[in-house]
């Protein structure tokens, strides 16, 4: 029992390092186009970003189920293996983040976890692949696609609405509503991004035999939400750069479109219970709204590697976490 808890103690610090990192590396997601237009300077940005974070964290607990339970079950790998699938997903934000590459965490996460439970087992039938294609695969695809899309018809109803009107009165009214817009683009970030953590723990408090039923204690709720929160707080300056003005030049109203549909293609997904990237989501937005102009607008040099990095960090970080549980095996 004394080994039981303090690997229990080891994993909660992990994750909780991991929404740390989680934090400060999908920041952007929320804030970017709010610094770039300067509705927000990137101190309150951040501020706001936090406090909404914090709060979204709140909103419920069924991602953290698949997350933790529907994808590879605490009754198939060990406590220990978790460690192993944390430290591959913290790896590769600190890579992705020191490079500026606005890359999943969440995904990073859910294919540390494939990869540490296939090489723990050394079988295939450990995963649950119904659950992965249609809760993660499908999402993963589908989100960007539909935030495009919402980034896309969001500006052209925009631009109708708003062509009666002086380009300067505009821009001061939107520059309002981005905080608005910005404030539900971290709050839906919270909802989604703070559960994955959530689930962890709560898989290892199973796996532990310290709970019985997968049900998220409370106080695993509140110390993912303020880990992920104070992370926030520290911002991600590169990827902020990368997504702020890298893809496509933003106004207040393509600001305000672009969190906007992406606050609610994120709000969808939670309600399916699908782990979706926010990092996908709102790049995607971003893209749309700038092909709403003209498609040559969009810098689509930087968002192909950002579609990479999409592409690679499943097989990667599944790929990572492997090797780190082979490792750890041959030593035991």
């Amino acid at each position: 029992m004394h080994s039981t808890m303090t690997i229990t103690i080891l994993i909660v610090i992990s994750v909780l390092i991991f929404d740390f990192i989680n934090g400060f590396h999908d920041t952007a997601t929320a804030v970017a186009t709010s610094i770039t237009t300067r509705a927000l300077t990137p101190k309150v940005a951040i501020l706001v970003c936090s406090i909404f974070n914090f709060m979204g964290a709140f909103s419920g607990t069924a991602v953290a189920k698949t997350v933790g339970e529907d994808i590879v079950s605490h009754t198939a790998i060990q406590q220990w293996v978790i460690l192993g699938v944390l430290f591959s997903a913290i790896i590769w934000n600190l890579i992705t983040w020191y490079f500026g590459i606005p890359s999943s965490s969440s995904h990073a996460l859910i294919g540390a976890l494939v990869g540490g439970g296939i090489a723990y087992k050394g079988s295939f039938d450990v995963v649950n692949w119904y659950n992965l294609l249609h809760s993660v695969v499908l999402w993963l695809f589908i989100s960007p696609i539909i935030g495009f899309i919402a980034g896309y018809i969001i500006m052209i109803l925009l631009n109708k609405i708003l062509k009666p009107f002086k380009y300067h009165l505009v821009n001061k009214i939107f520059l309002k509503f981005q905080i608005i817009a910005g404030a539900l683009m971290a709050f839906n970030h919270g909802g989604n991004d703070a559960q994955k953590s959530m689930g962890l723990i709560t898989m290892a408090l199973l796996s532990g035999g310290l709970i019985t039923t997968f049900e998220v204690p409370t106080w695993v709720i509140v110390a993912c939400a303020s880990a992920m929160a104070l992370g926030t707080s520290v911002g991600g300056k590169k990827i902020i750069k990368t997504m702020g003005s890298g893809m496509a030049k933003l106004t207040p109203v393509n600001g305000f479109a672009a969190q906007t549909g992406a606050a609610t293609v994120i709000f969808v997904a939670t309600l399916f219970h699908a782990p979706v990237s926010t990092t996908h989501i709102i790049s995607t937005t971003i893209m749309g709204v700038g092909a709403s102009k003209r498609f040559k607008s969009v810098k689509w040099g930087v968002a192909k590697n950002i579609v990479w990095a999409w592409v690679l960090t499943i097989p990667i970080t599944a790929s990572l976490s492997a090797l780190i549980i082979f490792i750890i095996k041959l030593f035991m």
